[in-house]
């Protein structure tokens, strides 16, 4: 009867901890996630980004001038380096070296985001720089999603327009995915961002976990400065975009050793 009761006690104790380890689990704080894009030309606001001691999630435009010296800055301060892959917008506005645009075939288009991919020290995920025009476009989704699938990347759709196709074509290869929830500065005003990272954080508090974008512009970085070492005070905590996903999946990696084929960086040219 005794050894009974033990094993009873033992089973509950391991339901209570596997139920205080489910990922929908209470006593996670409401948590968000900032990335900062279009890093690589301005060397002074990303040095003030790369050295704050919140891990931010960092952007980097492929081929600019500062983005190996920032990037490689940003990973030694433990930040998460990131691609800003250009992408074909609705406007015409140029991409850039590394762009991705409509006309180009299946091997163009992968050559050009290897490449891309390449360039950028240490880079854990790719997110769309514009793009409103190329990610409503299936197959040009589809063929850069079978080439990222080939690496240890996460794909973090921006959506820059509301009839995006791109994080849904991430899951259909099974690369993991999140999405922007908060522009915080296309407005670049103190009262404007401010209203946008209350936003932010009222979605967390709401669904758990959000993700905000911002830009490397000066009122954006004094404001980040000021306000990020609020939010321990405030019961927010702030993680890397791969710390929140892996919040949200049970706390599990993102991917197997050996289970990916290495992004192995190289003298990248521009395309």
């Amino acid at each position: 009867m005794k050894a009974a009761v033990t094993l009873l006690a033992l089973a509950l104790l391991a339901s209570a901890s596997l139920a205080s380890a489910e990922p929908g689990n209470r006593t996670l704080p409401p948590t968000i996630a900032i990335i900062i894009d279009d890093m690589g030309h301005d060397l002074a606001e990303g040095e003030r980004l790369a050295m704050m001691d919140q891990p931010l999630t960092l952007a980097f435009l492929p081929y600019r001038r500062h983005t190996d010296t920032l990037a490689r800055l940003a990973h030694r301060e433990n930040k998460e380096i990131m691609l800003h892959a250009p992408m074909a917008n609705t406007r015409n506005f140029g991409l850039g070296p590394g762009g991705l645009t409509p006309d180009m075939d299946e091997q163009s288009m992968a050559t050009t985001l290897r490449r891309a991919l390449q360039s950028i020290p240490h880079v854990r995920g790719v997110n769309n720089h514009m793009g409103s025009l190329l990610t409503q476009q299936l197959q040009p989704m589809d063929w850069i999603m079978k080439e990222l699938f080939r690496y240890p990347v996460y794909f973090v759709d921006s959506r820059t327009i509301a009839s995006t196709v791109a994080g849904d074509v991430a899951e259909a290869y099974r690369i993991p995915t999140l999405a922007r929830d908060v522009f915080l500065d296309h407005e670049q005003t103190e009262e404007f961002i401010d209203r946008q990272f209350k936003l932010l954080i009222k979605r967390a508090r709401e669904n758990g976990s959000a993700i905000g974008i911002g830009h490397p512009h000066k009122v954006t970085v004094d404001y980040l400065e000021k306000h990020l070492p609020e939010l321990d005070r405030q019961g927010i905590a702030i993680a890397t975009v791969s710390g929140l996903w892996a919040m949200r999946n049970g706390n599990r990696e993102m991917f197997a050793e050996g289970e990916k084929q290495a992004i192995r960086p190289a003298l990248a040219q521009k395309k």
